[in-house]
């Protein structure tokens, strides 16, 4: 057996408690260890703590001379959509210049754009290679453990090609099936039909959650009730992006369904804090959307303050949120939602992997859990948010192994 060890540390950062989510006074709450180690094994953390308290280690051992850098558990990335075709800088171009969100989408833009562009990557064999290079951004960014959703395809080829190209590439399958009305079908309801009698047998083996945009212009809370029952009938958690740029009754259904988690947020006002408060139902928050759309940060503060479950995610896609940096997030997280660092990090570790059903293992670094660890290149772990779009991931280790380095 070969032992890993992480030998030098500034610091080892890591959310407070044993398992499960951080929310009201213990949201925050991290655990710190100065001038630290840690040991690895059969990837799993065998043991942390100071470096005066480093066992002898016999056998094969590979070691990191860690002196100036900070650990942390390796990132969460709860939303992301990483299976598309094509770009859409053309879009992001005429946005500069004063188009919005649903002006573009009206006019064939938005995520219609991005289906056509899809549909002819899996046609063609490239979808695969396409998720997997943007795996490959993740993990340079300290992303060990990723959500990805489909819903640029929007047919049942193309869906179960995005779902099965996110599997290969190691990530966690959700089923965006009601993204958007396709082209070829009149209405939302017509497009529900095929999707659940037609695409959902096949995708509820390979998907592990179905997702569903509540909004104008997309599917209302009739719909979505529709959309997300039928889901859950074939044993899939359910997630909604909600509250985007209207309230319209998505986090009321969320919390009526027990859904995994509720995203955006943008819109929500202080009676959706509080039914989100007095839940079980996460407040994903997507700050890299609301700052390219020009839309208000989501009320993250009041959400902290009122006890609700928050975490952080890059939403990366092609429209609205082409940056696949949780680091970044995190610093957009205390500069503008008003999060703390601590907050931050237990918002894309514990409480991410809490939205992915993955919070008695994931997202804390402790004995007997992965050894997914991200190493930074700075003398506090704070500099996660601190270094504004800096190079700050030095090395990442996934199940004890390094998997990237700078």
């Amino acid at each position: 057996m070969t032992r890993l060890l992480v030998r030098g540390l500034e610091q080892i950062a890591t959310p407070a408690g044993a398992s499960g989510p951080l929310r009201g006074q213990a949201f925050g709450e991290v655990d710190l260890v100065e001038h630290g180690f840690v040991l690895c094994a059969d990837g799993l953390v065998e043991a942390l703590g100071p470096m005066r308290e480093l066992p002898a280690v016999d056998g094969d051992v590979v070691e990191i001379d860690a002196r100036g850098l900070c650990a942390v558990p390796g990132l969460v990335d709860c939303h992301t959509h990483p299976a598309f075709g094509g770009n859409r800088v053309a879009e992001f171009d005429l946005r500069a210049g004063g188009a919005g969100y649903e002006e573009l989408h009206a006019a064939g833009g938005g995520i219609l754009a991005t289906v056509e562009a899809t549909r002819a990557a899996a046609a063609s064999g490239d979808l695969a290679a396409i998720v997997e290079r943007h795996s490959e951004w993740m993990l340079a960014r300290g992303t060990t453990t990723w959500e990805g959703k489909s819903g640029y395809g929007l047919d049942r080829e193309t869906e179960v090609a995005s779902l099965e190209a996110v599997a290969e590439a190691g990530g966690i399958p959700t089923w965006l099936g009601a993204h958007a009305v396709p082209p070829e079908f009149p209405d939302a309801d017509g497009y529900l039909d095929f999707a659940l009698s037609e695409v959902l047998p096949e995708v509820a083996g390979i998907a592990s959650a179905a997702d569903v945009f509540l909004e104008r212009g997309a599917f209302d809370a009739g719909q979505a009730r529709r959309y997300l029952g039928a889901c859950r009938a074939a044993g899939l958690a359910l997630r909604l992006h909600a509250d985007q740029f209207t309230e319209s009754g998505g986090i009321e259904l969320a919390v009526e369904l027990r859904a995994r988690s509720v995203d955006h947020l943008e819109a929500t006002g202080p009676q959706g804090v509080a039914v989100l408060a007095a839940s079980d139902v996460a407040a994903v928050l997507l700050p890299v959307a609301a700052l390219v759309l020009g839309r208000p940060m989501p009320p993250g503060r009041a959400l902290a303050d009122a006890g609700a479950i928050v975490a952080l995610a890059t939403d990366f896609n092609p429209g609205s949120a082409f940056c696949e940096s949780l680091p970044l997030v995190c610093s957009l997280a205390c500069a503008g939602v008003g999060l703390t660092p601590a907050q931050a990090l237990a918002a894309c570790t514990v409480n991410a992997a809490y939205v992915l059903g993955l919070d008695d293992r994931v997202g804390r670094l402790r004995p007997g859990h992965p050894a997914d660890i991200v190493l930074l290149d700075a003398p506090d772990w704070r500099y996660v948010a601190y270094h504004l779009g800096g190079e700050v991931v030095a090395t990442v280790i996934k199940g004890g192994r390094v998997v990237w380095e700078r």
